[in-house]
């Protein structure tokens, strides 16, 4: 039986799409998004905030909890506040 995959959920409301974008490319190039940690993106729309996932299976849940702290630095370095976070098991 396999574990069922789960995610850490930023939602980073009032981003642009320039700064969704630059944020994007960032974490894409950073190894520690690399696998077998998933990165989701939503990018912005009118009414809907932007959204970025780590999604990971809870075996690499120690990996993606140093994930989701190297993702907040990323946001600073954009000046982005994050609205929420939401870790599993967490809640």
């Amino acid at each position: 039986m396999t574990d069922t995959p789960q995610g850490i959920a930023f939602t980073l409301d009032g981003v642009d799409e320039l700064t969704f974008a630059r944020i994007l490319r960032d974490v894409m190039d950073d190894p520690a998004f690399r696998r077998p940690l998933q990165i989701q993106a939503q990018e912005p729309r009118p009414g809907t905030a932007a959204r970025l996932i780590v999604a990971f299976d809870p075996k690499e849940r120690p990996r993606a909890v140093a994930a989701m702290q190297r993702l907040k630095t990323v946001l600073l370095r954009y000046g982005v506040q994050v609205d929420s976070v939401r870790v599993p098991g967490e809640e």
